[in-house]
């Protein structure tokens, strides 16, 4: 199989031969929580020799219920983001619901992400691509894998190839969401993978707030390497219990490093086997 051509965030390339991680808070809570955990992850990756992008969303505007903590909104979101690139020194990404965000989200961010239930829209997908920063698609919980080609075609239209494309499970039932890691090889005809562990333990709408079940985060993430994704997506916390978004699924931020290093082995490995 042919490896997908990279997608380059600011310094970082995914895509081309080394593992990469795109991790931080579910929400922006606070520029403090930013910057603490941007300057955690930028100290471990570095020290381990994994390209880091920083990811926090502005806006959780798919929460479960109305009631929901939201996040600080564009213009306060986008001037922490903006903070944490120019003190912390790594490339930044957030979540664009809207296409009419678009153009304002990249002048700050160094890659936008369309969210799962959007990976269809035409117009949100053109929009992001016509900014020029890279765009991180997530698969939606109800496409096939092979079916993501389209989405990622719309946005080269654009003349932007700098594409990736996020695992993050699919739906099974009600309220529970499973990986198929054909997905992984399937997908990297088109692009990069990054594979999501957090959201892919996500149980959406059991309750008030989404549920999930944070144990498994490690199992999925170690299988991703070994499937050969090109980055994972990890969202991470101090205090994941009481973080205002995403509580049940967040890793905690002081067992980051462990869990990348395992990654990273089996990382690896995987590529060893495969040449």
């Amino acid at each position: 199989m042919n490896a997908p051509a990279a997608c380059r965030i600011g310094p970082v390339t995914i895509g081309a031969g080394r593992l990469a991680l795109i991790g931080g808070p579910c929400q922006a809570e606070s520029l403090d929580l930013c910057l603490a955990v941007a300057e955690r992850l930028a100290e471990v990756c570095g020290r381990l020799g994994i390209g880091y992008v920083f990811k926090a969303s502005y806006d959780k505007a798919n929460r479960t219920s109305l009631d929901a903590p939201r996040g600080p909104g564009l213009d306060q979101g986008l001037e922490w983001l903006a903070a944490v690139r120019q003190r912390v020194g790594v490339p930044v990404l957030s979540d664009v619901h809207d296409a009419a965000q678009a153009a304002r989200a990249g002048e700050v961010l160094d890659a936008i992400q369309i969210p799962a239930f959007l990976c269809r829209q035409t117009d949100l997908l053109l929009a992001a691509g016509r900014t020029g920063r890279a765009v991180n698609i997530k698969k939606g919980q109800f496409v096939a894998p092979a079916r993501m080609r389209f989405a990622v075609e719309k946005v080269r239209s654009t003349g932007n190839d700098n594409v990736l494309l996020t695992e993050r499970g699919a739906c099974f039932g009600y309220d529970l969401l499973v990986n198929d890691f054909r997905a992984i090889p399937v997908m990297r005809e088109f692009a990069p993978v990054v594979f999501d562990a957090t959201h892919s333990v996500q149980q959406p709408g059991t309750a008030e707030a989404t549920g999930g079940q944070r144990q498994f985060v490690p199992v999925l993430a170690r299988a991703a390497a070994a499937a050969g994704c090109d980055a994972v997506f990890i969202e991470t916390h101090p205090d994941p219990a009481n973080a205002a978004s995403d509580a049940a699924c967040q890793w905690p931020l002081d067992g980051m490093e462990n869990l990348l290093r395992t990654c990273l082995d089996i990382f690896a490995a995987a590529r060893e086997d495969a040449c």
